[in-house]
């Protein structure tokens, strides 16, 4: 997901970036005892979608094993949405509810090892969203048919905002999931992954999607239109690719256009990042009533049809219009969010600041390496510096939006300190392989990407993604003798910096003490390669 810089907002009190978390916060984001001994395997998610009540009904039968002693099993299920019963082997268990947190009791003996399943019947009108994807629910609009056009956009609220579901991201369905949908029979129900079947039942038409690969809950979605469908196929590293493409009847000539993007983002991102993750699922883009979203294997689209953010570049640079914003950057997200995921939404930086880095390389692909590093030099106007990216952990804080193009930049800067770009590419295809298809924490991440390098890089990354302190250089030129050393640093960052002195790169070494480095000329002109977040000054005696 995309925030707007306009509208980015403050998750951190200024001073001591400190944040008062309830006891409903602390549930929701911690990995409970009610969550840990079981271990989930598969959602079997069956909903009906009534448009014009705005409403919505199903079942999720859960699979899951289990790995520790058993207690309580809790699922979540936000208000005003409806937990009406729970069955396993066709008993009707007891629940209990403390808000959006229902603690069933199991009849029947859990034994580790064993596998499980529960059926979980629901009903209610989901929370509207008023500003999608920012807020979350449902988004209930119509076309300029009169049709409905209907979608779910969820991923800060949770998706326990609609449907019952271990609502946590450390825990995904190893074995993916299924996703079936009955709408209106003259509307369309797109899911995740590919189309098993359709039903006709007379006045409704029945969908069903499944997902083969682990899926966050986050990014299982429900639209629902006046779909016309389209396709393509993609050469891709491991080998025929399905391309699919559900959009709006009326704007269907605008999006064989606009779509052509999709095999040049493939192309860029299996490039840098590794093949496509999910062949078995496919790769489709389904047109939305609100910006867009990183749906795994079905990513949202509602761009407009047109380059840029919404027309707009968050550069400022001109590069941003080179490119469909929603195309590029939520798709990056199927490597970094769906691929590889956060454990707790503290490290969302994992999702985000891989991801608008993902950005800069489609630029470095397509158009150069220039006007890759004009374009995320050039999103440091959105940066604020007023929280640190990293949340707390455990009560479900995503911490700064800085997350976005300030994590872009850290990974640019990282990028500079590798003198061989061929390896930097394989530290990113890497990531995507060590990591594929799990859940991990930034310093699994940090640790990855510092052993790669060959470099201890503790002060590195908690300067940057811990802190709000940009590292400045101050320099004094006295003829050919150059000083210089950090400020605004934690103890022991002595991040090494390409210096442009009289035209000519020269990597210097500070410190938090001054050092001193002699030219064979008088230094008539410096400053610090633009590659580097860092910022400078010139001190005079």
């Amino acid at each position: 997901m995309k925030y707007k810089v306009v509208v980015w907002l403050l998750l951190f009190t200024a001073l001591g970036y400190s944040q008062t978390f309830t006891k409903r916060d602390s549930i929701f984001g911690s990995i409970t005892p009610e969550r840990a001994w079981w271990d989930l395997k598969h959602y079997d998610l069956n909903v009906s979608v009534f448009p014009d009540d705005r409403k919505i009904t199903g079942t999720n039968t859960i699979t899951y094993t289990v790995i520790d002693e058993a207690k309580e099993l809790q699922l979540d299920l936000q208000r005003p949405m409806t937990l009406l019963n729970v069955t396993q082997k066709g008993k009707e268990l007891e629940v209990r509810s403390e808000g959006m947190f229902y603690y069933i009791r199991l009849k029947e003996k859990q034994k580790i090892g064993e596998t499980y399943t529960l059926s979980v019947q629901f009903s209610g009108t989901p929370v509207v969203a008023i500003r999608p994807p920012w807020d979350g629910g449902f988004t209930w609009e119509k076309d300029s048919n009169g049709k409905h056009f209907i979608a779910n956009a969820n991923q800060g609220i949770g998706a326990s905002i609609w449907w019952p579901n271990k609502d946590h991201a450390y825990d995904e369905p190893d074995n993916g999931t299924d996703l079936t949908i009955t709408v209106p029979s003259d509307l369309t129900a797109v899911g995740n992954g590919r189309l098993i079947d359709t039903k006709d039942n007379g006045d409704t038409t029945t969908w069903h999607w499944r997902v083969v690969n682990p899926i966050n809950n986050y990014g299982i979605n429900v639209n629902v239109g006046d779909y016309v469908h389209f396709s393509e196929k993609y050469n891709g590293e491991n080998g025929e690719l399905d391309l699919g493409y559900w959009v709006l009847r009326e704007n269907l000539d605008k999006a064989r256009k606009q779509f052509k993007q999709v095999p040049m983002m493939m192309e860029a991102f299996e490039h840098w990042f590794g093949p496509y993750p999910f062949y078995e699922d496919s790769f489709k883009l389904v047109e939305v009533p609100y910006l867009g979203m990183e749906h795994q294997s079905s990513v949202t689209y509602g761009n407009r049809y047109q380059n840029g953010y919404l027309g707009s570049d968050l550069s400022n640079t001109g590069w941003g219009l080179k490119f469909d914003f929603i195309i590029i950057h939520e798709a990056g997200h199927e490597w970094f969010a769906n691929n590889i995921t956060n454990t707790d939404v503290a490290d969302m930086w994992i999702h985000e600041g891989f991801t608008a880095y993902s950005e800069n390389l489609y630029l470095d692909y397509h158009f150069g390496a220039e006007a890759a590093s004009a374009y995320v030099i050039g999103t440091r106007r959105g940066i604020r510096n007023q929280s640190p990216i990293i949340g707390q952990r455990d009560v479900r804080n995503h911490g700064s939006t800085d997350m976005y193009y300030k994590g872009a930049n850290i990974l640019h800067t990282l990028r500079q300190l590798l003198e061989d770009d061929a390896k930097w590419r394989n530290m990113l295809r890497g990531l995507n392989t060590e990591f594929r298809l799990q859940t991990v924490s930034s310093k699994q991440v940090e640790e990855y990407l510092s052993n790669q390098m060959g470099k201890g890089l503790t002060e590195f990354w908690d300067q940057y993604l811990r802190t709000v302190q940009i590292p400045k250089i101050e320099y004094k030129l006295d003829a050919g003798k150059l000083k210089f050393r950090y400020t605004n640093i934690i103890e022991n960052f002595d991040m090494p910096v390409i210096a442009i002195v009289n035209g000519k790169e020269e990597w210097i070494f500070p410190s938090s003490t001054w050092s001193e480095k002699e030219f064979n000329e008088t230094i008539s002109s410096f400053a610090i390669k633009k590659d580097f977040y860092v910022t400078s000054e010139k001190i005079e005696d």
